[in-house]
Parts: C-alpha cells; structure tokens; sequence
C-alpha cells in the first residue's frame, strides 16, 4: 500500500471515538515509533515522521486542547508539512538534555547545527534542509531544542537507502556537535518504507 502524503479533515475522526481508541492506539504507536527513532551523540534523538504518527499527534493536540474545528485546520496545516512526501524523510530532532543549565550552555554553542545534517549510504550524501517556517537559531545563536528536518532523496539515493543491509549514517557536520550514528537496519527498513 503506498504512503499517504497528507492528512485531510475527512481523516479526524470524532473526539469521543478517539478517547475510546486512544489507549489502543497508543500503545500500537509504540511499536511503530521505536523503528523510527535514531539517537545521534550524547544528547540529540531523531524521531522520524511519517503519515501515522502525525495522524496520532493531531488527534493528541486535539483531544488535549479541546479546539473544536478551528483548531483542526490549524493542526492541519502544523503537522501536514511533517509528513514525508514521497521521496524524502522528515524527522523531528531533539536536543534531550535534562539539566536545564547544561542544555543552556549547549543549545548556546549550536547555532545552525540543524543546517549540518545529513544522512549518507556508501558515497551518497543527502544534506537536511530545516523546516522554514520559521528560523531556529537566533541571533545571538542559540539553537533551539527542537528542529524539523527535511532530507530531500535523489532517485539514486532512494534505491540505495532501501536495500536491505544498506548501511546508513546519521549526523551533524556542526564543529560542536559532529556525532554520526548508523542506522539500525531495523530503522533503515521501516524508513525506506516511507518513499514511493
């Protein structure tokens, strides 16, 4: 069954249908977000994104904040963007550092790490690209704990990314943050599962 690109309002289901599904689904979206989840160095995760797990946030947004319509097409138009559309992967990348003075003091020295990323198979790299909607990094910069990163593949890329045993690397070129993971297959699978 291919991907789906885009959640649309026929796709929300009442409020009340979701409460009672809520703890299922849940607990199914685990298994799903574990091959989905890379840790890069001591500090940062990427959570890869994909139609399910988008599906699963707007309907947290909403069952939590309790918006009504309006809000539907707000979360809409927040997370549809996160959804891979085809030949790319989208990930949202977190700094988890508890300490809240030791996450001051690194956030403080990445500014524009998130323009450091990249995934690379064997000769291919593909460089991130930072969700634009707005900038991450300020001026004095500081980058911010969260980020959204699109890695845009080239048809090359995707037939090598998606054979089994491919080996594939995560990282940061940041001169602060130059940490490289490689991807569990299990990982690599259910992400090559994400393009057309």
């Amino acid at each position: 069954m291919a991907a789906k690109h885009e959640i649309t309002r026929d796709d929300i289901i009442p409020m009340e249908t979701y409460a009672g599904e809520r703890k299922a689904r849940r607990g199914a979206l685990v298994a799903v977000k574990r091959d989905r989840r890379v840790a890069v160095g001591p500090d940062c995760t990427f959570y890869f994104e994909n139609y399910e797990t988008m599906w699963n946030q707007i309907h947290e947004m909403l069952f939590i904040e309790k918006g009504g319509e309006a809000q539907i097409v707000e979360e809409l138009s927040a997370y549809n963007p996160l959804i891979p559309k085809g030949r790319e992967l989208v990930a949202t990348v977190m700094m988890e550092i508890d300490d809240e003075g030791r996450r001051q003091r690194v956030l403080a020295r990445l500014g524009g790490f998130e323009e450091t990323a990249f995934i690379q198979i064997g000769d291919i790299v593909v460089t991130g690209k930072p969700e634009e909607d707005t900038d991450r990094t300020n001026a004095a910069g500081k980058a911010s704990a969260v980020q959204f990163i699109h890695f845009p593949f080239a048809e090359e890329a995707v037939q090598a990314f998606s054979k089994a045993g491919a080996q594939a690397v995560l990282g940061f070129k940041h001169p602060t943050y130059a940490h490289m993971s490689v991807m569990p297959e299990a990982a690599r699978a259910a992400l090559a599962g994400d393009f057309d």
